[in-house]
């Protein structure tokens, strides 16, 4: 474990387990938690040899709560600045949700040689928001009400957001993990709430429609078809086709935290795509 300290003097904390020597892989966290729910497929992809890094978003987890900087331009450059500190080469770069987006940015504006493969999970590109260019987007009041309710109560509202729709547990044939719920509360509650408002608008605005045009890599979408988050049919699906070498796959009735409620079916998904 460490930080870097990044140009504005905040310090992003990240976790860095494995041999030096073996192909990093990179996790990129969503909203609004942190490195840990990387958890399991750390330990997984640590056990098949890689090494892996996971770092906690500014304002999230163990990073410093900074005042500014919440937004994607300054979330890809404080991974920019981690990959160079830790002179990370050829890693796969793999991003759930915001971490996904995250990914995209960052992919699209990397040095040569720094990364080898990019996969994004239950993904907001290429943008949330609806628009008149993109008409199956969800509308602003959607992201209007998780301000609202972050700012309202947000200990109560991160509770609810796990308990229902996230993990799908709303669902009526759902197996509940109350570990899980913990969980998300546990590492939402770490964060900033201002850095968690403002990462609202960087999630559901961003359009990476151009980043993702300009990625050279192999790139692995996966998404699962009842996400209540992230709709697939504007997520996904549009995504891999503005991709020059993307490839995608759908997991029916799987919900937004597939990778916390489906790993054993996941990560061998994920390696075969890293080992093709």
């Amino acid at each position: 474990m460490g930080t870097v300290k990044v140009k504005d003097g905040t310090e992003i904390f990240y976790k860095d387990w494995g041999p030096k020597d073996a192909q990093p892989i990179v996790f990129h966290h969503g909203w609004p938690l942190s490195g840990d729910d990387w958890d399991n497929q750390m330990l997984f992809f640590l056990g098949e040899g890689f090494r892996v890094i996971a770092h906690d978003r500014r304002g999230h987890g163990r990073s410093s709560q900074s005042r500014t900087g919440h937004e994607m331009d300054t979330y890809a450059a404080d991974v920019a600045e981690v990959v160079e500190a830790l002179d990370l080469k050829k890693a796969v770069h793999i991003g759930h949700s915001t971490g996904g987006g995250e990914v995209v940015h960052y992919v699209a504006r990397a040095k040569p040689g720094r990364v080898a493969k990019a996969v994004i999970a239950g993904a907001v590109p290429p943008v949330m928001l609806k628009s008149d260019k993109n008409p199956g987007g969800l509308p602003i009041d959607v992201f209007d009400g998780l301000r609202k309710a972050l700012a309202a109560n947000r200990a109560q509202f991160y509770i609810d957001v796990p308990t229902g729709p996230f993990y799908g547990f709303n669902r009526p044939d759902a197996k509940i993990s109350q570990g899980l719920i913990d969980n998300w509360w546990r590492q939402g509650m770490m964060g900033g709430a201002n850095a968690h408002y403002e990462c609202i608008k960087a999630f559901s605005e961003t359009d990476f429609t151009e980043d993702l045009k300009e990625i050279e890599v192999p790139v692995f979408v996966i998404h699962g078809t009842d996400d209540q988050i992230v709709p697939y049919q504007d997520a996904a699906l549009l995504s891999v086709k503005l991709l020059k070498n993307g490839k995608l796959k759908t997991y029916e009735g799987y919900p937004h935290g597939m990778l916390s409620t489906h790993p054993e079916v996941l990560n061998p998904d994920i390696l075969a795509f890293i080992k093709e």
